[in-house]
């Protein structure tokens, strides 16, 4: 928000009278909120780059010959299309998103369908999940999560007479989530699951769902999710690993990367030992650049650089509340909605990965929004982002007095 100063050295006294009585100056848009994801971005740029240094000189990666700024130039491309996309995304408005939400829905469905078909999805460490386009590869569970923020909310102010009964009022949620929960699991992807149900569970809550329901299915999923680790061999391993890490058979097998993620945030102290000084991301912490990013944060810049990239994330989710907040209050129910929507988003997804690196998750392949490496990460993240600037843009519209 800017101000003009109300005083001027010159003139009669009525003009300065009328100089105060100017209302404030609103900006057009948020410009704190565009200025931190360009730093989380930046920054994460350069942790990928610090983090996969070392990458080129691995067995694994013999087809880079020896080019270890691979990932910093495909990081620094990713973040590109992503902010073009992110330009495109926000010339739309709220009301063209909530419309085009079930078709949208239904077209990522198709997505997740086509990923699970020999000879068109893509392996990558035993997990079928990505999409090829020679050029560039696209994973739909990350498209699901911005496009699972919209049709929540658009159902919710769709049947909002009925929030209060379970039929009509979450039944049909839980079935479209039920469906994609199916195909993500087959891929297997539990984590982007975990992280779809949280949204779609978060809107439906803030959509004023019965109490009561929401407590009770709250249980259930608690349930379903034990289950579906229990009877999953590898899942199963992965939970007892986690809770004994330092087991000797864990340590050096199913808690590798935890033990190392650690190490790492051991090594690192408050300081850390330098931009560019971890040994953790020399072939020992494995997806660095990925996964375990704020690992390698940790232990090169010490709990500082933990802590404010903690601050950047808190005040983004923050930010997204008050914006949907505020949008609730102009009686913008769905773009309300929307923002708490990519607000929980964001902050489930943050919170399960900087969990997972601190050992108080059992391990899950998320990535950290915006910081890690990976184009379809980074591009469906500032695509949200872009719906979220929009929102407050139209916000700033309507206080004006202005029309939509």
């Amino acid at each position: 928000m800017a101000f003009q100063i109300p005083f001027k050295f010159s003139g009669s006294s009525n003009d300065a009278v009328a100089e105060r009585s100017r209302p404030s100056k609103m900006m057009d848009y948020d410009q704190p909120l565009v200025w931190i994801t360009l730093i989380l971005m930046l920054f994460g740029m350069v942790m990928v780059y610090s983090a996969s240094i070392g990458l080129p000189d691995s067995p694994k990666f013999t087809n880079l010959n020896g080019r270890h700024e691979y990932f910093l130039y495909r990081q620094a491309a990713f973040i590109i299309a992503a902010i073009v996309a992110a330009y495109v995304a926000f010339r739309f408005p709220v009301a063209a998103w909530q419309k085009l939400a079930p078709l949208m829905f239904v077209g990522t469905l198709i997505l997740l369908i086509l990923v699970l078909i020999p000879g068109i999805g893509v392996v990558v460490n035993g997990a079928r999940r990505w999409l090829s386009f020679k050029l560039f590869q696209v994973q739909p569970s990350e498209i699901m999560k911005i496009v699972v923020v919209l049709y929540a909310a658009d159902f919710t102010v769709r049947k909002q007479q009925y929030m209060h009964k379970l039929t009509k009022g979450f039944m049909p949620m839980a079935f479209a989530v039920g469906v994609v929960g199916m195909l993500l699991l087959l891929e297997p992807d539990l984590g982007a699951f975990g992280v779809i149900v949280c949204i779609a569970m978060g809107i439906l809550f803030l959509g004023g769902f019965n109490m009561i329901w929401f407590g009770g299915i709250g249980a259930i999923l608690v349930v379903v999710f034990s289950s579906i680790i229990a009877l999953s061999p590898f899942r199963r391993a992965r939970m007892f690993a986690y809770l004994d890490p330092w087991q000797e058979d864990n340590a050096l097998d199913k808690a590798y990367q935890l033990t190392h993620s650690l190490i790492a945030f051991g090594r690192g102290e408050i300081t850390g030992v330098g931009l560019g000084n971890s040994v953790e991301k020399l072939h020992y912490l494995p997806e660095a650049h990925t996964d375990f990013i704020m690992a390698v944060i940790g232990e090169e810049l010490g709990l500082i650089g933990v802590l404010i990239t903690l601050a950047m994330f808190y005040w983004l989710v923050k930010r997204a509340f008050d914006i949907g907040r505020q949008a609730i209050a102009l009686d913008q129910f769905f773009a309300g909605l929307a923002a708490k929507g990519i607000g929980i988003w964001i902050g489930v997804q943050t919170f399960i990965n900087m969990g997972v690196n601190l050992g108080l998750l059992p391990t899950k392949g998320l990535t950290l929004p915006l910081m890690s490496y990976g184009g379809s990460g980074v591009l469906i993240n500032c695509v949200g982002l872009a719906i979220l600037l929009r929102i407050d843009y139209e916000n700033r519209v309507l206080m004006r007095g202005g029309r939509l």
